[in-house]
């Protein structure tokens, strides 16, 4: 259906594997087309690094997001966040939708922890009779392994989406929010009405039965046994069908983290739901 969307979330810790042992970027590639995503939200995306490049045979010639993309997502939003003398990575943003108004916001609190906001807007397909498809507004965030600095950062991405997004407006908000206490539901669920994809599905299946329990988010680092609960896929704006933890298994190894998936139905708009 036209507003359908399928999205998936992945630190793909710059194409290694955990503890840096192997270049993985070729099985990544390959993994993420298996997801089908119509939107990728990526982080620590290797955007250039000539010491790889030179030392290693089969490092790619096209920079991380634009060789994971290549015919399968024509739309690249890349936000370089860290830059270094050899090369910079940051967040990226595939999309197979029309991509607009790409801006990357610096949100870093220590000089030597630098992280950022990737915004976009993806247009869905249009409707029957409309000139235009609607316009969902994604985030990609990839946040701080410090409390304090990561409190800070949340506020600033609650104040950026109060600014720029309309409150009404589908959003989209995914990454590696490195929140083992999960303390995001306090601004992104409460502040901003988003929620959490997979506590969504448990909520749904849950009213559907007459029942209501509170669902954390899924664990999914390390990805060869996920203990901490770090990425996450906030929605607003869309039912959630299905939610889904992948590469999670020994083995595997793409990356440090493990990747996550959703199905999603846009709502229909206020005051048509009830229409017969």
């Amino acid at each position: 259906m036209a507003n359908d969307l399928r999205i998936a979330t992945f630190n793909i810790h710059k194409g290694f594997s955990a503890l840096n042992r192997r270049m993985t970027v070729h099985e990544l590639r390959q993994q993420l087309r298996k997801l089908d995503a119509d939107i990728v939200f990526l982080q620590e995306v290797q955007g250039e690094h000539h010491g790889h490049a030179a030392r290693l045979a089969h490092w790619p010639a096209l920079a991380q997001a634009e060789f994971l993309a290549e015919d399968v997502w024509p739309q690249i939003a890349y936000g370089r966040n860290v830059s270094y003398p050899r090369g910079h990575h940051g967040n990226a943003i595939l999309a197979r939708l029309p991509m607009t108004d790409i801006h990357n916001q610096d949100v870093t609190h220590w000089r030597f922890e630098r992280r950022g906001l990737l915004h976009c807007t993806v247009r869905l397909p249009a409707t029957p009779g409309a000139s235009g498809g609607e316009a969902v507004h994604c985030v990609c965030v990839h946040l701080s392994l410090f409390g304090h600095s990561r409190q800070r950062q949340m506020n600033a991405l609650a104040e950026h989406i109060e600014t720029a997004i309309a409150a009404d407006a589908p959003l989209i908000v995914a990454g590696d929010f490195n929140d083992w206490r999960n303390r995001a539901d306090a601004i992104l669920a409460r502040r901003l009405g988003l929620r959490e994809v997979f506590a969504a599905v448990t909520q749904d299946t849950d009213r559907d039965r007459g029942q209501q329990r509170s669902t954390p988010p899924v664990r999914s680092f390390p990805a060869g046994l996920p203990l901490l609960r770090l990425d996450r896929i906030y929605v607003r704006g869309f039912s959630v069908k299905a939610a889904t933890l992948h590469f999670a298994a020994p083995g595997i190894h793409l990356s440090d983290h493990a990747a996550l998936s959703a199905e999603l139905v846009r709502d229909a708009p206020a005051g048509t739901r009830d229409a017969p």
